[in-house]
């Protein structure tokens, strides 16, 4: 562990990222602590700030704070020492966990906090704690093969890196069209799981399955039984550990809430419409 610490992070200048990455998990368990001691009421606790009659979300707070230390990294880039810049990115990382923490109020530009809609969060709180993970285990994003050492012109070495980037980005499009968010971001920085994201079915209620299944019943009904099946154990530990951050877990209720969702969302996508959403205008009218 201190030859990982000594050699892979302070030596490979990830010390930045590594305070960052424990900026963002420290502050979003803080933040999930803090909320429900507020929420519960607890006397010797802070309350919600308000200005007049308004609520100031922590998300506001987080904005606040990103912005002072992003631009202060910036500022001091080219003359700040690596511990100078692993504080400051600590508190980009704190920012950055007020700021999802309340991402689901930002994408449905509602108060769905508490709501089932307020899940988002902890997707997008999932999804930059793994790329992160990912990134200071030494995987790069977008690269598919090393060529730092291949080539002596630095143009040459320029031009393949960009075009494996581009071969990767389209592929993880395919992957994303095939319904497989998770698939793509772990596939963005391990190249090999994009190319299996890319080659299995698809989810069924995916654009490529509305694309290429609606016609081929046998492949949509492959794709609804493997889809539920592999997703049942994650979507249960996904929902219980979303009922422990939220402070009320149940296995039993995980169970049950995994067959609901599973309901929800593993279904047939709808055909695609043959005349195409422009002559679909057309012929509903003026309205």
């Amino acid at each position: 562990m201190h030859h990982w610490y000594t050699h892979d992070i302070v030596a490979g200048g990830k010390l930045p990222l590594l305070l960052f990455f424990a900026g963002f998990v420290g502050g979003f368990i803080a933040t999930r602590v803090s909320v429900r001691l507020i929420r519960a009421d607890v006397k010797w606790w802070f309350r919600n700030v308000s200005a007049g009659q308004t609520h100031v979300h922590h998300m506001v707070f987080g904005v606040v704070l990103s912005l002072v230390s992003g631009v202060w990294i910036v500022a001091i880039s080219m003359t700040a020492t690596q511990a100078q810049l692993s504080w400051l990115a600590c508190a980009f990382g704190v920012g950055a966990a007020l700021i999802l923490d309340e991402f689901a109020l930002i994408f449905y530009l509602r108060d769905v906090y508490w709501a089932e809609e307020g899940r988002a969060s902890v997707d997008a709180v999932f999804a930059m704690v793994g790329a992160t993970g990912m990134a200071l285990l030494g995987f790069r994003p977008l690269e598919l093969i090393s060529v730092s050492d291949a080539f002596d012109d630095s143009w040459t070495e320029t031009l393949i890196t960009v075009a494996f980037g581009l071969v990767g980005l389209l592929v993880a499009a395919v992957v994303v069209a095939k319904g497989k968010p998770w698939t793509a971001l772990i596939g963005i920085f391990v190249f090999p799981v994009l190319l299996i994201g890319a080659i299995r079915l698809a989810d069924p209620a995916s654009p490529w399955a509305r694309w290429r299944y609606t016609s081929r019943p046998k492949r949509m009904h492959r794709a609804i039984r493997r889809e539920r099946r592999q997703r049942r154990p994650l979507v249960r530990a996904k929902i219980f550990l979303q009922d422990l951050m939220a402070g009320s877990p149940d296995v039993a209720h995980a169970i049950e809430a995994a067959e609901t969702e599973l309901d929800r969302v593993v279904h047939p996508a709808p055909a695609p419409d043959p005349a195409g959403p422009r002559s679909s205008v057309l012929l509903s009218g003026p309205r």
